[in-house]
């Protein structure tokens, strides 16, 4: 099957959630499809990431969009257009030239969009589109204005976010098929957004191969990690709670406690926390994630906004690191509490549960045997891939 993918990135080198996923389903995908992938780019260095991705695609093309967000012509053109931020930031007028004409020179049987921030660069066509959704993106939006403290701009978020939603739910309607990240994603949809024709859910993955190279090498302080891009809301959220509500909860009972934050694009405020704690290291993007699992005694993963899963937890998993999370962090996951993870929503249980961990060995030990065998069972990339190769198949012979 010949498949046009379109994504908002460049899925290598891998330093988002985003970038793990597209770049695993093309290795997977592209033993049965040719796919030619047509990706957004920020700077002109990122070219040189393109022969890995040429492993697995017939063709490689990206498209320069602003290095930084808000440039003022961003702002001022959301400001005159009926499409949010979102759209504007990604909307790059050389792409749906060059998507219209791919399609006129070359026989497409489906269409595959990353995000629906990238469906405005398809024109009108009888070819199918399947969008997928990583996250439903206005709810991470909705939280961040809900408690942002900038009043004066508040009004403007919430005109933004009630774009985000509109076309948001306009395009989820409007494509062929839905794919979300899990059962929970795809009932809250069927529950609030009339007129979705098809959703399936094919979940977040991780490579299992990769990981399990992991050799724990374990510090002699107990050690907290918390992981995640910055670029993302809820991490920065996240975070935030971990070193201001749960961090000292911790520290009151094992004052030897170090904590490791890592993840690209670490904000100010952020390299901050490392600088009034010297108990507290932030490592900004690094080489091998997986050394700073290898040296985790459990990863804490508080995250209140936004849904989809997470490969923090599906990585910690993989690499025999106990998991401490919120409700929503696990969710979609099959987990079981207290078997697979330590789940709590407070300050307060969530400090107890790191504790709690980090003072017992065989509770690690319980918590890292049971999550390994889980994400090597039902969260391997072959499976996830197989779920979508289904899809295709279905789209394409409906288009035939």
């Amino acid at each position: 099957m010949r498949v046009l993918m379109l994504t908002p990135y460049l899925p290598y080198p891998l330093l988002s959630g985003g970038q793990i996923r597209t770049y695993n389903l093309l290795k997977n995908l592209s033993k049965k499809h040719d796919i030619t992938l047509f990706a957004l780019i920020k700077d002109e260095s990122e070219r040189a990431h393109m022969k890995e991705l040429e492993k697995y695609c017939t063709k490689v093309l990206v498209f320069k969009r602003s290095e930084k967000p808000f440039t003022l012509q961003n702002i001022i053109t959301t400001g005159f257009s009926t499409f949010p931020f979102l759209v504007i930031r990604n909307l790059v007028s050389q792409v749906r030239d060059a998507v219209k004409q791919e399609l006129q020179s070359a026989q497409y049987d489906l269409i595959h969009a990353e995000t629906f921030y990238m469906m405005p660069n398809i024109p009108k066509t009888t070819i199918p589109v399947l969008l997928v959704e990583q996250t439903i993106e206005y709810l991470g939006y909705l939280s961040y204005a809900q408690s942002s403290r900038m009043w004066l701009v508040k009004p403007l978020l919430y005109i933004d976010i009630f774009k985000i939603r509109w076309w948001e739910e306009f395009f989820w309607r409007s494509c062929s098929r839905l794919v979300v990240m899990s059962q929970e994603d795809k009932t809250y949809l069927q529950r609030t957004a009339q007129g979705i024709q098809r959703i399936d859910v094919v979940e977040n993955g991780v490579d299992v191969e990769y990981f399990q190279k992991t050799r724990k090498n374990l510090p002699k302080e107990p050690t907290v990690l918390f992981v995640g891009t910055f670029k993302w809301l809820p991490n920065v959220e996240g975070v935030h709670f971990l070193v201001q509500k749960v961090w000292p909860l911790i520290r009151k009972q094992i004052p030897e406690a170090k904590l490791h934050i890592v993840g690209s694009s670490p904000t100010t405020d952020i390299y901050a926390y490392a600088e009034q704690d010297k108990h507290i290291t932030v490592s900004g993007k690094v080489q091998d994630i997986r050394d700073a699992y290898a040296q985790a005694h459990v990863l804490v993963a508080p995250i209140f906004s936004g849904k989809g899963t997470r490969y923090k937890v599906l990585e910690a998993f993989a690499t025999g690191t106990p998991v401490v999370a919120s409700r929503l962090a696990v969710e979609g996951l099959h987990i079981e509490k207290g078997e697979h993870a330590l789940i709590g929503n407070s300050e307060e249980e969530l400090a107890e549960s790191t504790v709690h961990v980090l003072q017992h060995p065989k509770v690690q030990e319980k918590l890292a045997k049971n999550g390994m065998n889980l994400v090597f069972k039902e969260y391997n990339w072959s499976n996830i891939s197989a779920k979508l190769d289904a899809i295709y198949s279905e789209l394409g012979t409906v288009n035939e």
